[in-house]
């Protein structure tokens, strides 16, 4: 006869939250203290300790970052001596473990080649350690100096060059239209009024804090930054501040990224949801190696399907108060928008379509007048 036996199993459905690393940034740049150190930096953080009380590019871009940002912000810090040898902080911090959402490079960069050399950085980190980031780059501002500095126009034509051919649609370029500009941008992408699936364009997010447009730059004639000099600009695939007449404050174009025509990463929106679903979807998959209820039958299939449903109903969360729309990174996912394909007995493909919401950025009124005779 049998003993009796009785076994409880404590089953792990992989229910619970996952990493959230959006909107938490690294910043790379050039300061005089805790040099070849990491700092983790937030509201209560005080700069003038952490990042010396002298003036640094490093420090008013983090400063102007977390004003840009307001409440909730934090970033990992790295001052270094030398902002050209970003690479080796990068790798360091890697292996440490640190992960962030995106690199912000406040050090200007003289060549495409060290444009070139992030994306590879952002797709090599992405290869060996499966992390998902973008870079902001910096460009150098234009020399004022009254006869002999540049006009806008040489300034325009000489940075034009960083940008010109280049594909890299994981960096993102900033000239210093101000000497914090980087920092106001990636404030921006990290405030909390806002989302990963938001453009820094956005103006009900507010017009940028600390600078004005009293402090746009002048060139060597005397000019002021200007609308048509951000356009031009903007036409090279940088993101820059703009104005609108009439209209006060000071806001952003849109966020864009240096991607080929007509490729889905040209602005830094939907490269950061599709980043977002990805890392949720990648530990979805780690989750399901080995899981022999994920089969080719019906039910194995209907399965899996829910597992990896699960981040794109997340992200689709919206929600209306007071006939106010609140909408979520994604629309909601609907039957046939995750397909699964068998290549083997162990290999699958799994398609998923993520679908962000419209944005608008360039609208359009027309206005006509009804001259109708009255109705008596």
């Amino acid at each position: 006869m049998a003993l009796g036996k009785v076994t409880v199993n404590a089953l792990n459905l992989m229910q619970g939250p996952f990493l959230e690393i959006e909107k938490f940034l690294l910043f790379i740049g050039e300061g005089p203290e805790n040099q070849d150190t990491h700092l983790f930096l937030n509201n209560d953080s005080d700069l003038d300790a952490e990042l010396g009380s002298a003036d640094s590019e490093l420090k008013r871009n983090v400063k102007a970052a977390r004003a840009n940002a307001g409440q909730n912000w934090s970033a990992v810090v790295a001052p270094v001596a030398d902002g050209t040898l970003w690479a080796a902080t990068i790798d360091h911090l890697m292996n440490e473990d640190i992960r962030v959402e995106g690199v912000v490079i406040t050090t200007p960069v003289s060549t495409a080649a060290e444009l070139t050399a992030m994306h590879t950085k952002a797709m090599e980190i992405n290869g060996q350690f499966g992390r998902r980031l973008f870079f902001l780059a910096t460009a150098r501002a234009i020399d004022s100096t009254p006869g002999t500095g540049e006009s806008w126009s040489e300034y325009i034509s000489d940075i034009n060059d960083l940008t010109d051919s280049i594909s890299a649609f994981r960096v993102g370029v900033v000239p210093y239209i101000y000497d914090d500009a980087v920092g106001i941008l990636a404030g921006r992408l990290c405030n909390d009024q806002t989302s990963v699936s938001d453009t820094p364009m956005k103006v009900a997010t507010g017009a940028l804090i600390g600078q004005d447009q009293s402090t746009f730059p002048l060139d060597k004639n005397g000019v002021r930054y200007s609308n048509a000099h951000g356009k031009a600009l903007n036409d090279q695939r940088f993101s820059v501040p703009q104005v609108y007449p009439d209209y006060e404050g000071v806001y952003w174009t849109d966020g864009q990224m240096l991607d080929v025509q007509a490729g889905d990463y040209q602005v830094i929106e939907n490269l950061r949801v599709s980043d977002k679903a990805a890392r949720r979807v990648r530990i979805v998959m780690i989750g399901l190696i080995g899981n022999r209820s994920f089969n080719s039958t019906p039910t194995g299939d209907a399965w899996a399907k829910s597992k990896f449903m699960r981040p794109l109903r997340e992200m689709s969360k919206s929600y209306t108060f007071q006939g106010i729309p609140f909408p979520a990174d994604l629309k909601k996912p609907k039957e046939g928008d995750i397909a699964i394909n068998w290549i083997t007995r162990t290999k699958v493909d799994v398609y998923l379509n993520l679908k962000p919401y419209e944005i608008p950025k360039d609208l359009t009124a027309n206005i006509v007048l009804d001259l109708s005779a009255p109705n008596f």
